[in-house]
């Protein structure tokens, strides 16, 4: 047995780029390349300009490509992340009454956004213990149903569908799930993330796929006189946006980079091939967790296993903190387990710029670790 500060892991065990983390993705070479090389005439420049709204309308035209929008779905964006999107959409997508589906800490938040909203109801509020999740219950009340198509911190996927009998818009928080999870947009009104996780770029913006039933929610509202910050004004962003432009300063940086990863997965397949990465990721962590007489899947059933976040228990002997602090001294960055779960685990982020043979290599130098401590 060795101590933790002498081990060192054979380079040749070692993945060859070490950032497994659950956001900030891994960012790709060939996006910083590209956005070096167009960096003099791009950044630094008006927001208001044709260079950047033609990069703006670069993205909604390929995000529209990508997940094979019909007719009249619309693409939103606007400054903030998706911790804005939820107050924005208590203001100009929920009409009185939300249903969430809870099962994390972040699918959670909506939640807690339209419970203090003055101008709405209460909530109906569905949770279940993190490692599953719960299911919609149709109700006459609710006129949006609020799901999560991947729980970051639990690592737990739910499939997207519109609930049978409902008459209620379906909103979905696909923060860490757009992009590397398929999806079919008749099954959702508004589809929204942030472009820090399987899009490569970096925080501070959201983007929000709308059918046509949620640009009209937008527009009724926002015609209403419901009072609403210009910030959270869902229908400034529509506004703006089909003008391929943000309603306050973007992230130029933040903007070159989602366009080049959407592009990335356009010419290689579309959706088809950036989940597939994830997929064969998940396929290599969660085998390996199987296998392991000291690691463990920790979500239990195999349908419910993100392809996005793999969340690995330990067993009792082995401290995942341990191995975790061993990693990042080689290199091997961001497995430490979401802090609020409080689980003796590593996270794994299995987003489509990480390799699979990355992770096949994070495997084998968990196992050299394991074995030396």
């Amino acid at each position: 047995m060795s101590s933790p500060e002498s081990l060192q892991i054979p380079a040749e065990l070692l993945p060859r780029d070490g950032r497994f983390g659950s956001g900030p993705s891994k960012i790709r070479a060939a996006q910083i390349d590209a956005l070096a090389h167009d960096a003099r005439d791009f950044l630094g420049t008006s927001h208001r300009q044709s260079t950047v709204r033609n990069k703006v309308g670069e993205i909604r035209e390929g995000l529209a490509a990508l997940f094979s929008l019909p007719d009249g779905y619309e693409v939103l964006l606007g400054n903030g992340g998706s911790t804005c999107f939820w107050d924005a959409a208590s203001f100009h997508l929920v009409e009185r009454r939300s249903e969430h589906l809870t099962f994390g800490e972040f699918s959670s938040k909506f939640a807690t956004v339209t419970t203090t909203a003055p101008h709405l109801e209460d909530p109906v509020v569905i949770s279940s213990e993190p490692g599953r999740h719960p299911h919609v219950e149709v109700r006459d009340d609710v006129d949006l149903y609020a799901l999560t198509h991947n729980e970051t911190s639990t690592g737990v996927m739910m499939p997207i569908s519109r609930p049978a009998g409902a008459t209620g818009l379906v909103a979905v928080d696909a923060t860490s799930g757009a992009g590397a999870l398929l999806v079919d947009p008749s099954q959702f009104d508004c589809y929204y993330f942030a472009p820090q996780k399987s899009f490569a770029s970096d925080g501070g913006l959201w983007l929000a796929l709308c059918s046509p039933a949620a640009v009209e929610r937008i527009e009724t509202l926002a015609a209403s006189g419901r009072w609403t910050p210009a910030f959270f004004d869902l229908k400034v962003a529509l506004d703006n946006s089909r003008l391929n432009q943000t309603y306050n300063t973007p992230a130029l940086a933040t903007l070159h980079l989602l366009a080049s990863q959407i592009s990335w997965f356009n010419e290689n397949g579309g959706l088809a091939f950036s989940a597939g990465r994830s997929a064969r990721s998940a396929e290599i962590l969660y085998s390996w967790a199987e296998a392991s007489d000291f690691a463990r899947p920790f979500v239990e059933n195999p349908e419910m296993r993100s392809s996005v976040v793999g969340t690995i228990d330990f067993a009792p002997d082995v401290d995942a903190a341990l191995v975790a602090k061993v990693l990042r001294r080689h290199g091997v960055l961001d497995t430490e387990p979401y802090r609020k779960l409080g689980r003796n685990q590593l996270r794994v982020a299995m987003f489509p710029a990480v390799d699979s043979e990355d992770v096949a290599a994070l495997c084998a130098s968990i196992n050299w670790v394991v074995g030396h401590l």
